[in-house]
């Protein structure tokens, strides 16, 4: 898996339109900000969602949440399960909140 900062990650999704971007926060979180276009999965949930997202097993795969934590578990779970292109947002949304969009919240 991949280990991308906020810079880099906004640099890629502008340039890789057919990213698939997954946040998996829970809801509570969402309020806190979102990227644009993102699929809400809680971490949880992935396992259950595997048929779902199979049709995006050789898309760029960007995993999102809170610190970079989660989305990192998550992310070695779909390379488990036969992703090929995931992607970890190094530091989360407090990361993107803290470099990219000032306008969302840390917590």
């Amino acid at each position: 898996m991949k280990q991308m900062n906020a810079i880099e990650v906004r640099d890629f999704l502008a340039k890789n339109k057919n990213a698939v971007k997954i946040d998996v926060r829970e809801t509570v979180e969402l309020q806190n900000g979102m990227l644009e276009d993102a699929i809400h999965i809680p971490v949880q949930t992935i396992p259950g969602q595997l048929d779902m997202l199979d049709k995006h097993k050789n898309d760029p795969i960007v995993l999102i949440c809170r610190s970079g934590m989660r989305s990192d578990q998550a992310g070695n779970y779909l390379e488990q399960n036969g992703f090929i292109n995931v992607i970890n947002l190094v530091g989360g949304m407090n990361a993107w909140a803290k470099n990219i969009d000032t306008s969302m919240n840390i917590y």
